[in-house]
């Protein structure tokens, strides 16, 4: 029992302590709590005289370089609507854009230092106006700007029209929009097959500069040409063709080429105006035409030799005549000049015969191959065969040789070898074709008749006998015995 009321008093005292210990803990807490409300108040009183003294300015950069800045970004609205009106004033029909090249970084200071005249001026030079246009690229680089896709499809559309006529350019057009296939060319037609652009052309909406922007017409001049403007030179004292072409990097064919109305013979005027631009196009125009022609294939023409007939004698074998064909062709023009032509199909209507000629090999000496040589070394004819001083003269004169030798013009037996009248010293050969062959005037006589003489070989010296007024050959030709013009046998 002693033991239990021991305990009880123990228990006693423990809670007596906790009740203390507790009390203390809960006044503890009541003044942490105070001294928060009083901090949060004080905090709050602290942020509020600080939001009053911060200031709001604004820096500007154009592309990344910084410019300045501004108390009030207003004014860069003001000069952005003041560009974009006047801008759409001189553009009407173009939507205009400004300051996509500035960015704003808005910054909170207690002191606001900033210099918004100088700022504004910059503002005023550097702010970009840009229109919303439609880029034509060729081979992925930016060629020319136009106003929009309607635009574009103008100006791709008038490249065209540049080398075909809009009929052309209809019927191909709706050719390409039709299931249905072509019918066959007829005999002599041409139809137009297709007008390709050889570069890679396509088109973007960008914002671009609106002086940039240009007419369908003019971005044809431009993708034609090169340039919108070809550059001129005015002749000046002391040009000349190869000093103005050197000073445009141009050769002289080049210079004569872009200027038709000269040659290297023109006598250059000073202050005429010469054209020295050589134009590089930046879009080339394929033009394919289908062509279908009757067309006439030529006969071959062959020689068989035939040594059972003599050497200058020739037969006809066969009688050649030409064949007919139908030919369907692929013409290709780049920018108006024709560049190639393609067979596509042909048909044979008429097979083409050739011609057969049997040409005499058979070589007899005293017999001549129908082949006349020079009859003299060199010299020129002094007098033509025909009429003069009332007589007709029945061969030709050969005057001036630089050697004196007169040589048979072909193979022939010697007939006459002698004095003739006013022939003079003579000698006459007969070529056993139908031939025969008349040498006068001579001073010496070399051979006899009855002689075989080969071509080239001598039959005398060249004179003045008989009825001559000067050292000269009198030659003549006799065919089946009709005497006949030398010159239209003499090689």
């Amino acid at each position: 029992m002693f033991l239990n009321r021991k305990n009880e008093e123990q228990i006693d005292i423990d809670i007596d302590v906790l009740s203390n210990r507790k009390s203390n803990m809960m006044k503890k807490v009541a003044i942490s709590l105070l001294l928060i409300s009083s901090l949060t108040v004080n905090m709050a009183f602290a942020n509020e005289g600080k939001k009053s003294t911060l200031k709001e300015i604004y820096h500007i950069y154009s592309n990344g370089q910084y410019v300045g800045s501004l108390s009030d970004k207003k004014e860069i609205q003001d000069i952005i609507e003041r560009k974009e009106k006047a801008s759409s004033n001189q553009y009407v029909d173009l939507s205009i854009t400004a300051g996509s090249n500035i960015s704003i970084v808005p910054e909170q200071v207690f002191t606001a230092s900033t210099n918004d005249e100088e700022t504004l001026k910059k503002l005023d030079k550097i702010i970009e106006v840009e229109a919303t246009a439609f880029a034509l690229s060729v081979n992925d680089e930016m060629a020319v700007y136009v106003k929009d896709l309607k635009a574009y499809q103008e100006a791709i559309r008038k490249l065209k029209l540049h080398f075909v006529t809009e009929e052309e350019l209809n019927v191909l057009e709706a050719r390409k929009s039709s299931i249905e296939s072509l019918p066959q060319l007829k005999e002599d037609e041409t139809r137009i097959a297709d007008v390709i652009l050889k570069e890679r052309v396509t088109g973007v909406t960008v914002d671009v500069n609106p002086e940039k922007i240009i007419s369908p017409d003019d971005a044809v001049k431009l993708l034609l040409d090169g340039t919108l403007e070809q550059e001129k030179y005015k002749v000046m004292a002391g040009d000349v063709l190869g000093s103005i072409a050197s000073k445009h990097n141009l050769s002289i064919a080049e210079l004569l080429k872009i200027n038709p109305g000269i040659d290297e013979t023109t006598v250059l005027q000073i202050g005429k105006e010469l054209n020295v631009t050589v134009l590089k196009p930046i879009i080339n125009v394929e033009v394919q035409y289908e062509k279908k022609t009757i067309e006439v294939m030529k006969h071959n023409k062959t020689v068989e030799a035939a040594p059972d007939m003599f050497k200058g004698d020739t037969k006809v074998k066969q009688e050649g005549s030409d064949g007919k064909k139908v030919a369907t062709y692929l013409v290709r023009k780049e920018n108006g000049v024709q560049v190639g032509e393609s067979l596509i199909t042909e048909t044979i209507l008429v097979q083409p015969k050739d011609s057969i000629i049997l040409k005499g090999t058979k070589v007899i000496p005293s017999r001549g191959s129908g082949s006349f040589a020079w009859p003299a070394e060199g010299g020129y004819i002094s007098s033509q065969m025909g009429y003069r001083w009332g007589r007709k003269h029945e061969g030709i004169d050969i005057a001036r040789p630089s050697g004196f030798t007169i040589k048979a013009t072909d193979n022939g037996v010697v007939e006459a070898a002698g004095w003739d009248g006013t022939y003079g010293q003579r000698v006459i050969v007969d070529h056993q074709n139908g031939y025969k062959t008349t040498y006068a005037h001579l001073s010496s006589i070399s051979v006899k008749v009855g002689e075989t003489v080969p071509q080239g070989s001598k039959l005398g010296v060249m004179g003045n006998t008989g009825r001559a007024t000067g050292t000269h050959l009198h030659f003549e030709v006799e065919k089946n015995g009709v005497t006949i013009n030398p010159l239209s046998v003499l090689k």
